[in-house]
């Protein structure tokens, strides 16, 4: 990583500011890191001086186009801190006095209201215990009606209240017979497949079909969400594990995955192969978890179209995130629903084979771009646009 953030940001022992004209801005370095400034400035070369460095146009485009995956396009620029247009300023201040405060409201309103639902339906029963895994995933019976019911009502009522007043789904088929089948062979699926563009992914498919989904350990201890992460029978990690533990959650998933595709009345699992967030235009290389099953997977692909704020949460922090999210009148989604991947014997023998080829076919209906980058890039693009903020 050191060395990266050295070629991105060095550039013969200088720091300039992001300027068309390549001489304003930049303060040279000597050898004991002291900067190295003229005693005598002219007045145009004062004028033109910046009081603050950051890396060079040239090194941020490189940087873009490595990166591309987690670049920001939307009008408020890298990390959500780009220089905003007064129109832009007048609309954010007219948000935080009128939308803020009721989305806010609305929010913690059900929010709470799921909690003391999930909470009830839990009441005198013991939940599953298993390799240090807690989740009420076999709930059956009214408190499972209740809960489904609740969620997937709650969840879209949480998306409306952020500004998705209208999903686009698209369903493709392959054929007519599939599409006359699609009902049964969406049952038949033991998980489904996501790309990953926003924490606004999860709400979405808690509305459309209610899975359990991998979480950090953690989420199982925070308020509210502790209890509706375990009805929702989340299998929790903990990143910083050992490999052997890792193992252990690998065979939980595929043990769920198995059942879901075997029980119509399991609840299925979602995965985002991608093990994190990008821009929404691309497309990660796929990780062998939700394929080690060898059972059909039901691909799906979200997109966010957006005209002032990209709803991708990629290279911005999350409480920036959700403010900027909670300010916009109107948020988009949508939704492209594949049919049923059934893996040939090859793929079946094969887990890596088998997520290659659903992520080329998933790029391909979705017109996403592939890309070979993944989290450690994405760490390290990170902490490069927060080094060209620090010196900013």
């Amino acid at each position: 990583m050191a060395t990266e953030l050295m070629e991105m940001t060095s550039n013969n022992g200088s720091l300039c500011l992001n300027d068309d004209s390549p001489s304003s801005g930049c303060v040279g370095l000597d050898q004991s890191g002291k900067a190295e400034q003229p005693l005598l400035k002219s007045k145009s070369s004062a004028s033109e001086s910046q009081p603050a460095a950051c890396v060079v146009s040239e090194s941020l485009n490189a940087m873009e186009k490595k990166y591309g995956a987690f670049v920001r396009k939307d009008a408020y620029g890298i990390m959500g801190r780009g220089e905003l247009p007064t129109v832009e300023k007048v609309l954010l201040g007219i948000a935080v006095v009128t939308l803020v405060p009721i989305r806010l409201a609305v929010g913690i309103f059900i929010l709470v209201l799921y909690y003391v639902i999930c909470r009830f339906c839990t009441l005198f029963l013991a939940p599953n215990r298993n390799d240090e895994q807690e989740d009420y995933a076999h709930m059956t019976g009214w408190r499972r009606d209740v809960v489904v019911r609740c969620g997937r009502f709650l969840s879209r009522a949480m998306l409306f209240n952020f500004g998705f007043y209208w999903i686009e789904e698209t369903r493709l088929y392959l054929s007519e017979d599939e599409h006359s089948e699609q009902t049964d062979e969406f049952k038949r699926a033991g998980v489904i497949v996501s790309n990953h563009v926003s924490y606004l992914d999860i709400l979405y498919h808690m509305s459309s079909s209610f899975p359990s989904f991998v979480a950090k350990r953690s989420v199982a201890k925070l308020p509210l969400v502790g209890i509706i992460s375990k009805c929702l029978g989340c299998v929790f990690v903990q990143r910083e594990s050992k490999a052997s533990d890792f193992m252990g959650v690998s065979g939980v998933v595929t043990k769920r995955i198995q059942e879901a595709h075997q029980n119509n009345q399991a609840p299925m699992m979602l995965l985002f192969p991608e093990g994190t967030t990008t821009n929404g235009d691309y497309l990660l290389p796929f990780k062998t978890g939700a394929f080690l099953a060898k059972v059909p997977v039901l691909p799906v692909i979200l997109r966010y179209p957006y005209q002032r704020f990209s709803p991708a949460w990629d290279s911005i922090s999350g409480l920036r995130h959700v403010f900027l999210l909670l300010c916009q009148f109107i948020n988009y989604i949508e939704v492209t629903r594949l049919p049923v991947y059934y893996p040939s014997d090859q793929e079946r023998e094969d887990p890596k084979l088998y997520a290659s080829n659903v992520r080329k076919l998933m790029a391909s209906e979705g017109n996403l771009i592939l890309s070979d980058v993944g989290l450690p890039e994405k760490r390290i693009y990170h902490a490069a646009l927060n080094g060209l903020f620090i010196q900013s």
